[in-house]
């Protein structure tokens, strides 16, 4: 009779350490690379606190007009992602039928796209003589130039940066959790709110924090679709483009609150430690 022979151990890995350094050249041409990155921004922040440009600005009227404008149309935008870019990477996450490629490159367009064309789409398909304009006029809604409309456009551009997060998360959830808790008697329901939306929350966090960063920083389709109106639709990147030609230092202090913004998103997705890589593609 002979023996069985026990199967050997499966080897396990361990994240590999590099034991030599990059040569001299390449820390050069690395330092090189991060100062041409950062020099641009740290010229900006000197120049509007050297010059007092920041406060002074912050103390008259058109900056704060532009950064309430900014800071309420994008809370709105994210409530709209939110709603409408959760059951979207839901179901891209968990589907695999023929026309998914189709609505994933769908999602995935309006990052590729330029921001006039982007505005051109909106105009097109929203505005008076849109494809949806005399639709909208019988309800009592006219899109175009209004601050609903740099909603419209924030939710174009930024939907896609939260809906490629939420769908990494979704994927990333073992369907062995969620089989358990429906042999446990879970409805679809309880099992998303109780399992999948509560792992998936660091992808989900990560997304909103970069949606609303790409909303904020919003110009080429909201001037199109939006317009520059002063009050009404003139957020801050616009509001820069606006000032640059008569006042520099308040275009000064409005770049520079959205470089300090956009800076401070991304410190905090990586201080957070959320997933770096889920706005882009897979």
């Amino acid at each position: 009779m002979t023996g069985s022979v026990a199967p050997s151990p499966r080897p396990t890995t361990t994240p590999r350490a590099w034991s030599h350094r990059p040569a001299t050249w390449v820390y050069v041409l690395a330092g090189a690379a991060l100062l041409f990155l950062a020099l641009p921004v740290i010229a900006l922040l000197a120049r509007a606190v050297g010059s007092g440009a920041l406060a002074s600005a912050l103390a008259g009227r058109a900056v704060l007009d532009a950064l309430l404008l900014s800071l309420s149309s994008t809370a709105v935008s994210l409530i709209v992602v939110i709603v409408l870019g959760t059951p979207l990477a839901f179901v891209l996450a968990r589907t695999r039928a023929r026309g998914s490629a189709l609505a994933e490159a769908l999602v995935d367009l309006p990052i590729v796209l330029p921001p006039s064309v982007a505005g051109l789409a909106l105009l097109f398909a929203f505005g008076r003589n849109g494809l949806t304009g005399s639709a909208l006029e019988l309800v009592g809604v006219s899109l175009p130039f209004t601050t609903l409309a740099v909603v419209v456009a924030q939710v174009f551009v930024a939907m896609p940066f939260y809906v490629r997060a939420a769908r990494a998360g979704f994927r990333s959830v073992g369907p062995e959790v969620e089989e358990a808790a429906r042999v446990d008697g879970a409805s679809e329901n309880r099992v998303l709110a109780r399992i999948t939306l509560p792992l998936s929350a660091p992808a989900l966090g990560a997304g909103l924090v970069l949606a609303w960063a790409r909303a904020l920083g919003e110009f080429g389709a909201t001037i199109l679709f939006a317009g520059n109106i002063e009050g009404r639709t003139q957020t801050l990147p616009l509001l820069v483009y606006s000032e640059f030609q008569d006042s520099l230092d308040a275009a000064t202090a409005a770049a520079t609150i959205l470089a300090l913004a956009a800076l401070g998103v991304l410190i905090a997705v990586r201080l957070l430690r959320w997933p770096s890589g889920v706005s882009w593609p897979d």
